[in-house]
C-alpha cells in the first residue's frame, strides 16, 4: 500500500510527534521513508539577498552554517530512529515555501503518504492546524496523515 512515505520535519516537538506514526506505517508496509527539511524562505531574514536565498532554494547553504546544523540535526534525528527500526531513510534539504516544496517533493519521488504533525497549541487555537500542513493538505493530491500534538505543559 505505501512505498515511499514522506515525513516533512524541523525538528520540533511537533514534527517529531508524527516520525513515530511515519516509521511505525514504514514496518509494517516495509516502505522506503523520505525526510524533509524545507527552509521557509519567507521566514529567512529579508537582508540576506537575493543570491543567498537563491542559495538557499537550492538546498545551498554557504556560510548560513546554523541553518545547515538545524536541518541536518532534523533529518538526521528521523534517520537515526529510522536505523534503530531497519527502516530506510532519505534525508532532503531544500529551501523555499514549505508546503510548496512538500508537495513538489512528493509529486517527483512518487510519495504514497506525507505523515506530519499538527501544532501544540491549547484552547481554541489548537483546533485549527498549522499553516503548513493546512496549506500542504489543500496543496497535494497524496494523502496525508496529520499526527496531533498534545503539549504537555
Amino acid at each position: 500500500m505505501y512505498e515511499r512515505i514522506l515525513i516533512p520535519t524541523d525538528g520540533s516537538d511537533v514534527a517529531e510527534a508524527a516520525v513515530d506514526h511515519a516509521l511505525d506505517l514504514a514496518e509494517k508496509y516495509d516502505a522506503e521513508v523520505h525526510a524533509l527539511y524545507v527552509v521557509d524562505i519567507d521566514s529567512v531574514n529579508l537582508s540576506l539577498g537575493t543570491e543567498q536565498v537563491d542559495r538557499l532554494r537550492q538546498g545551498r547553504f554557504g556560510e548560513m552554517e546554523e541553518l545547515k546544523e538545524r536541518a541536518d540535526e532534523a533529518t538526521g534525528a528521523v534517520a537515526d530512529r529510522g536505523e534503530e527500526r531497519g527502516v530506510e531513510v532519505v534525508e532532503h534539504i531544500s529551501g523555499g515555501r514549505p508546503h510548496k516544496l512538500i508537495g513538489e517533493y512528493a509529486e517527483d519521488h512518487e510519495i504514497d503518504l506525507i505523515v506530519m504533525g499538527s501544532h501544540g497549541r491549547a484552547g481554541v487555537r489548537r483546533a485549527l492546524l498549522g499553516s503548513v500542513t493546512e496549506r500542504t493538505l489543500r496543496s497535494t493530491h497524496v494523502p496525508v496523515l496529520v499526527v496531533d500534538y498534545l503539549n504537555e505543559d
